[in-house]
């Protein structure tokens, strides 16, 4: 029978920003129009990483995966029109979300907003950025401390605010099993709780422990996936109560957010993607018990670029359909005493609980990085393969990959492309703000906020008035960089070869008779220039030719075109791999060819990403030797490519 009283709909978001701060105001206020109920905001790279948009890291990346914020003066264009105190706001953003929060905080209090009310989400969760994003700034422990600062202030000031929101989003996405995603998640909201107990009184944690929230992942494989979110139900309860003797029910829920697979999303046949994002929405809507709180779906065409305003909205109408159509809100849970879900979810549980007691063994999350990163890169090392064997069917891609030609494509592609004339405009932006504001106050802010994160003091009070006087985000950056030092992530790729070279016969023995010509081992060097962290393609690239017997060099993400250039020189590579998924790949090549010409150096360069026709023309005008997509899934091929760059004739003796 139907209950009596139907439930609310989940926050129905779509996560969105781009360009610039007015565009992207533009674009909410149309979303909000057309019923969207809750903000979600994407920042851009150099925003995320703590840059300014005039930084030389920052070249061809500002305005293109979200938007770009360099100071109070772009945030208050974000939210124009928009009031702080009546919204729902989920801003994606980690390394940086103290300083987000304080923008943000400074901006309704210029609205006139009891800051007390108001509701949102700062992502704040570091330690997937160091595992799968990419988007850290300083080492783990100042990190964890900033976590638990903006925690600590938002109990006190914005009691309404999660100030963090675990985030297994991207494990899923570096490959991550639903064990893994479970263990490795738990694990760092532990670490989070255990930092954040001494700072408030015992009879308050509670309340506080109620206020984190979690952000997952959804994949196609809906039934484990929905097991998957009712195990995380009953493991955070167990956590909340055993450990941290939490006896309010309320305050163990498990409160959480989603945006469903992009992973899964293809490039081939990208309208099938539809049917993926719905039947993704399943595994986290139609179980009661454990229903999302919120809920974002990407677009159909985002594993070909950015998607439009008619692309976004299509994904929302989703949602809509499901809540306001259906009669899923009308029941009770649907799956409580099924006994194939009981054990699904058990054994999920079972595998997360020895996950979680081998990285308690090592000491907790904080000290077993460098192992869930070697775990994560041979997990999707597995997907990959069996992709690639046929084993796991993606159809368009391993499987009835017949089509017609999309007509949902259209004359602009299916994406929408950011003008480049928009880093140039933010910039003139950044440097008026700059001659405009009052120097000696912002000297005073930025020491003022030294000496709070010198002092291990609580870093949101000095923020919020540094936000105030005018001081950017690169400069607010600048002083947790001189404070705490900078941070190189593990790669999770070593150099020893891993048991996974069954089918590798043919281009080892190729690598092999080319390095016999070469008089050395096959040099191959794999390269992330510009702020790019979506690291798992150059990952599964450079653990796949070191298993192919190849040399490789592959130091991790963000690196100036410069520095590559530099490593391929030192190195004496033979071969240069470019890994940039975040739009920027045409000025950041074009700088790394530039270079290399004027060192003199002829090295052939493939290159990889989300790349257009239109662009893969222009890599190429710009001497590249091999531009691949995501629907160049065939690792192998790639590697015999790198054999033929470096000596066609033994493709030909294959």
């Amino acid at each position: 029978m139907a209950d009596a009283k139907k439930d609310r709909p989940w926050l129905i978001r779509t996560y969105a920003g781009h360009s610039t701060a007015k565009a992207s105001n533009a674009l909410y206020r149309g979303n909000l129009a057309k019923g969207q109920t809750g903000l979600s905001v994407a920042f851009d790279l150099p925003t995320q990483t703590g840059y300014d948009s005039d930084h030389v890291l920052a070249r061809g990346e500002v305005g293109k995966v979200g938007v770009p914020i360099s100071h109070l003066g772009d945030m208050r264009a974000l939210f124009d029109e928009i009031p702080l105190e009546q919204m729902n706001t989920s801003m994606t953003i980690n390394a940086t979300a103290p300083w987000l929060l304080a923008l943000y905080i400074a901006v309704a209090e210029e609205q006139g907003a009891d800051v007390a009310a108001l509701q949102g989400t700062v992502q704040n969760d570091l330690m997937k950025e160091y595992l799968s994003r990419g988007t850290y700034i300083c080492p783990p422990k100042p990190s964890l401390a900033m976590i638990a600062d903006v925690a600590e202030y938002c109990y006190t000031n914005v009691p309404k605010w999660n100030p963090m929101n675990v985030c297994s989003y991207h494990l899923q996405e570096a490959g991550a099993t639903p064990e893994q995603e479970l263990a490795f998640a738990l694990a760092t909201a532990i670490s989070v709780l255990d930092e954040l107990r001494p700072r408030v009184p015992e009879e308050d944690f509670p309340v506080l422990v109620g206020r984190i929230s979690f952000f997952v992942n959804a994949g196609i494989r809906f039934v484990t996936e929905m097991c998957k979110m009712r195990a995380f139900v009953d493991l955070w309860d167990e956590i909340c109560e055993n450990r941290y003797g939490v006896s309010d029910p309320k305050m163990r829920r498990f409160r959480y957010g989603v945006q469903v697979n992009s992973l899964g999303l293809t490039e081939q046949q990208p309208e099938n993607n539809v049917y993926r994002i719905l039947i993704e929405m399943l595994a986290v809507t139609l179980s009661k018990k454990a229903r999302a709180r919120a809920v974002q779906l990407p677009a159909w065409n985002e594993a070909l670029g950015l998607p439009r305003p008619w692309d976004q909205q299509w994904s929302m109408r989703m949602q809509q359909i499901m809540a306001f159509e259906t009669d899923l809100l009308e029941y009770g849970d649907l799956f409580d005493g099924n006994p194939v879900v009981d054990a699904k979810v058990e054994a999920l549980k079972e595998g997360a609980r020895a996950e979680l007691a081998n990285l308690e063994s090592m000491g907790g999350a904080i000290a077993a990085i460098d192992y869930m990163k070697g775990r994560l890169v041979e997990s999707n090392a597995d997907r990959v393969n069996a992709i690639e064997r046929g084993e796991t069917v993606v159809v368009g891609v391993n499987k009835y990959t017949a089509s017609e030609p999309s007509p949902l494509m259209g004359e602009d592609g299916g994406i929408m492309v950011v003008d480049e004339g928009v880093e140039q405009d933010q910039i003139a932006r950044l440097e008026d703000w700059r001659g405009a504001r009052d120097g000696a106050a912002v000297a005073q802010a930025l020491a003022d906020l030294r000496a709070a994160a010198q002092d291990g003091r609580n870093v949101m009070p000095a923020s919020i008035n540094a936000a105030k006087v005018g001081v950017t985000t690169g400069e607010w950056a600048g002083v947790m960089r001189a404070v705490h030092g900078e941070y190189r992530g593990p790669t999770g790729v070593s150099g020893a070869v891993s048991n996974k070279t069954e089918g590798l016969d043919d281009i080892r023995e190729a690598v092999d008779a080319v390095s016999d010509k070469l008089g050395r081992r096959l040099k191959f060097l794999v390269g992330k220039p510009g702020l790019d962290g979506h690291s798992n393609g150059a990952e599964q690239i450079a653990f796949r030719a070191r298993d192919c017997g190849m040399d490789i060099s592959y130091e991790g993400i963000r690196l100036t075109p410069e520095e590559i250039v530099a490593a391929a020189i030192a190195d004496q590579a033979h071969v240069i791999g470019l890994s940039i998924l975040s739009g920027s790949h045409v000025p950041l090549i074009k700088d790394v060819m530039d270079r290399l010409r004027a060192e003199g150096v002829d090295i052939p360069v493939m290159v990889g990403g989300i790349i257009p026709d239109e662009d893969r023309v222009t890599l190429l005008g710009y001497g590249v030797d091999r531009v691949y997509t995501p629907k160049d899934f065939e690792l192998n091929r790639i590697m015999m490519d790198i054999v033929e760059l470096v000596d066609p004739t033994a493709i030909a003796a294959e």
